[in-house]
């Protein structure tokens, strides 16, 4: 296992770039559907009778679109666009509406009919990449229908976007959250609207999810933005603040805006809830500062992991010391297991592994997290 260290962030590259891609563009990929396995096995064969969701196929063609640009997976753009295309064939209007449904079966059939917010902003952020590393016409031709779907399907008066077609409540931060990300892709590649719609949605998040009395991040709300009543309107997530803390970040640099102060409360607020021997984060807490579920999933530590790689990129002293810290908690509790190019979904209270099977939707994390690591600490 990787050791805390100088070497965290190049042993995770090569480990994600020789074992994890290669992996998962075999036996983590279904040959006859041209689609991406939905999860494997603990034994690291694939689950073929799990229902296929939309935002996991996303995902996946994100990531190795993303990493053909880095030069990480030779064959990477061209399998992301295979998928991609089987993905459209699939998923896109199969039903005769507008847009992609929601899930479907490994042979093809809808499942789930919804159009769902978060599933379409890892559309775009999909076709964003997949543009960038193909240059492709049909994919833009796709992202730019999926723009205009949700501007004239799933946009609220306000800006932000609704939960789906049709809409639903609670109202919840993570599709917008999701959707900032998306249209931080569309700035980077210099596609037009990216910058006008990252714009309006800090706003939403500055002014109706952040609470800055308790500096934290809300998850349910009301369809006009106040917390959700009972027990659903104080929940937090502490990952979902140190993913923001990354998004605001980076924010700041692709429009040259000044360094936020939001983002280092959010660190804060986040670490409240940081196991003190691991440095894992809780699954959910209470506004009140209680535990609200104490297990541990993986997507959170690559989160804080990124969090930090936000702040030493700033030059915050300490910051990259935590963040290789971050990276090797990653590493030893949960990356690797049960087979080479697998990991962990998540940990009990007491840090003890649940089993269970390898979900693919987790590689778009831990990707992320790594391809951090480099570009900041190892450059």
């Amino acid at each position: 296992m990787t050791t805390v260290g100088v070497t965290t962030e190049r042993d995770l590259c090569r480990w994600i770039s020789d074992v994890v891609l290669p992996y998962w563009a075999g036996p983590g990929f279904d040959e006859g559907s041209g689609l991406f396995q939905e999860r494997l096995l603990p034994d690291g064969t694939p689950d073929r009778a799990a229902p296929r969701r939309v935002r996991v196929q996303a995902r996946q063609i994100y990531v190795y679109a993303q990493a053909a640009v880095l030069g990480w997976a030779p064959e990477g753009a061209a399998l992301a666009l295979r998928a991609f295309d089987s993905l459209v064939a699939v998923a896109q209007a199969p039903d005769g509406k507008t847009s992609f449904i929601h899930t479907f079966s490994p042979g093809g059939h809808v499942v789930s009919p919804l159009r769902d917010a978060y599933d379409h902003a890892f559309i775009v952020l999909a076709c964003s990449w997949l543009w960038r590393a193909t240059g492709e016409a049909r994919v833009r031709r796709v992202l730019d229908a999926t723009l205009d779907f949700l501007d004239a399907e799933m946009t609220a008066a306000d800006g932000s976007l609704l939960e789906g077609v049709p809409a639903s409540l609670p109202r919840r931060q993570n599709p917008q959250m999701h959707w900032f990300e998306a249209m931080l892709a569309l700035m980077e590649h210099g596609i037009p609207s990216g910058a006008e719609r990252a714009a309006r949605h800090r706003v939403l998040f500055e002014t109706r999810l952040y609470d800055r009395a308790t500096r934290s991040l809300g998850e349910y709300f009301t369809d006009d933005w106040a917390p959700a009543p009972g027990l659903p309107g104080t929940i937090l997530e502490p990952g979902h603040h140190a993913e923001w803390v990354w998004l605001l970040r980076r924010h700041d640099a692709l429009a040259g805006l000044p360094a936020n102060d939001i983002s280092g409360e959010l660190l804060s607020t986040a670490l409240r809830w940081a196991d003190p021997g691991t440095g894992l984060l809780v699954d959910q807490a209470l506004r009140d500062g209680s535990v609200h579920r104490a297990t541990r999933r993986t997507w959170l530590q690559t989160e804080l992991a990124k969090a930090w790689l936000a702040e030493a990129e700033l030059g915050r002293p300490g910051a990259a010391d935590a963040a290789r810290a971050a990276l090797g908690a990653l590493d030893r509790h949960y990356l690797r297991q049960p087979i080479a190019a697998g990991w962990t979904d998540q940990l009990d209270a007491d840090h003890r592994l649940l089993p269970g099977p390898v979900p693919a939707s987790t590689l778009y994390h831990i990707f992320v997290a790594i391809a951090e690591g480099q570009r900041v600490l190892a450059g």
